[in-house]
């Protein structure tokens, strides 16, 4: 008796050890593996993916369908004729997310994403979400946020009205390309719909205080040349609304080429990056740290106090660049998101134990940080509140084609533009899993080659028949 009892405690105390390890074993191998898998071009000292994190996951063949039509949209022509299903949902999660934890380890970031995840019954969503929470994911929700608050309640309680999740992440898409939401069927500008995202936020504020879930809420956007001009307004009207993030999708040659209507070339990053910097009225330095390709992605961290917007770093300022250094260094690969706040507490704590110059350096950013924020301006707004902007550069089908052809034998572009292509699918921070196959695909790819064949099997498992006019066949949604 007394030898199972002990076997017992000694098996608890491994398991607390484990919990409570900065980096978990399996994380750190998939980290290793992930710095190897990078092209030599992104491995920079500022570079996130396999020193901090693995990347960032999403989900595919799960639901195409939408109720809104966009344009572009990422979609291909079969995705509206795919029948909702909760039960195959859910299943192709589980096998997705299973291997996404094989290969990515314990913990990560992942996107329920298809069409539209609304038009599951909300006790499927929820159930979904618990199959990517059971598999160590931290889930978000992507919509276009035309839904009412009852679905969100039944979504975040039971049938006996206990909280289902402690919280709840959604990413809503609005942009004036998107045609048939409720109320404003074609929005004359970005303007129009800040009544909308101002409701959907809302909802989840309501849902705070009537049942005590949590959230965190992004703001996508794609950007076409009607409405870049229109990106500075939106993040000044909107960031006070209740975002924790904004991204910005300049549009790209991907999905149903029967709603591409524009010359999305037109601009370049740097004119879409200028925007969203008019818009917080100051500048966002991106190159502090790096999220997978520059090519790809621009992440700026930061925090408002009051009306003002402050960078967490400044890439051009080298103590806050050793700052950067001194984090990837000892704190690379810790888990902050996602962990009960208790065991981040002691991870952190385990690592300053062992490496007590974090606890200097930590003080120096800190002191750097309150003078240039100011005594009197956090004194008189008493808050901060962060506030994140990224950007997503997606890739023409045309141009993914042939790289990820090359790549599939094993071979290495000899042409310049296919080779960057090549380099930046292999720097992808965003990756959909295939279980059939064991690999995991690049959004890109996903989107540009894969996903056409697997909307149109789709519709061979999950045929949608309709007898009359059904609205929500009028278009679909985008990644």
């Amino acid at each position: 008796m007394q030898a199972t009892w002990s076997t017992s405690l000694l098996r608890r105390l491994r398991a607390l050890e484990l919990d409570t390890r900065p980096v978990h074993p399996e994380t750190r191998a998939a980290l290793n593996q992930r710095w190897a898998d990078l092209p030599d071009v992104v491995k920079t000292p500022s570079q996130a993916l396999g020193q901090h994190a693995v990347g960032c996951e999403g989900t595919h063949g799960v639901f195409p369908r939408c109720n809104l039509a966009c344009t572009p949209c990422y979609h291909s022509r079969d995705a509206n004729r795919v029948r909702i299903d909760g039960e195959h949902t859910r299943r192709e999660v589980e096998q997705q997310m299973a291997l996404m934890r094989t290969v990515r380890g314990p913990k990560a970031h992942a996107q329920l994403i298809g069409g539209e995840v609304t038009l599951l019954p909300a006790q499927d969503h929820a159930a979904t979400l618990q199959v990517m929470r059971d598999a160590g994911r931290e889930p978000m929700s992507m919509t276009h946020g035309d839904f009412d608050y009852d679905y969100l309640r039944d979504l975040a309680l039971g049938a006996d009205g206990r909280r289902r999740f402690d919280r709840l992440s959604f990413a809503g898409h609005f942009d004036m390309m998107m045609f048939g939401r409720r109320g404003i069927e074609r929005p004359a500008d970005e303007a129009s719909l800040h009544p909308y995202r101002r409701r959907f936020t809302e909802m989840f504020a309501r849902l705070r205080r009537e049942t005590g879930v949590r959230s965190f809420l992004a703001h996508n956007m794609t950007v076409t040349p009607t409405n870049l001009d229109q990106i500075a307004s939106v993040v000044r009207e909107c960031r006070d609304y209740g975002f924790g993030l904004f991204s910005f999708q300049p549009a790209a040659f991907v999905g149903d080429d029967r709603r591409w209507h524009e010359g999305y070339r037109q601009h370049t990053d740097d004119d879409v990056w200028a925007q969203v910097e008019a818009g917080i009225g100051t500048r966002l330095p991106y190159a502090a740290i790096q999220i997978g390709d520059e090519r790809c992605n621009r992440t700026t961290y930061g925090f408002l106090v009051g009306p003002d917007y402050f960078p967490v770093l400044d890439d051009e300022d080298p103590a806050d660049v050793r700052t950067r250094d001194a984090f990837i260094r000892y704190l690379g690969g810790v888990s902050f998101s996602g962990t009960p706040p208790l065991a981040l507490a002691v991870k952190v704590l385990r690592v300053a134990v062992v490496h007590p110059q974090v606890v200097l350096e930590a003080a120096r950013w800190l002191a750097r940080t309150a003078r240039t924020v100011g005594v009197r301006r956090l004194a008189r707004h008493r808050s901060v509140r962060p506030l994140t902007f990224v950007m997503h550069s997606f890739m023409d089908a045309a141009d993914v084609k042939p790289a990820w052809e090359l790549m599939q034998r094993g071979e290495t572009a000899t042409d310049p533009a296919v080779r960057a292509t090549q380099e930046r699918l292999q720097a992808c921070s965003y990756a959909m899993a295939h279980p059939e196959t064991g690999e995991l695909v690049p959004s890109c790819v996903q989107h540009g080659i894969l996903d056409p064949a697997e909307n149109v099997e789709l519709r061979r498992l999950l045929p949608l028949t309709v007898t009359r006019r059904d609205p929500s066949t009028a278009g679909t949604a985008r990644a």
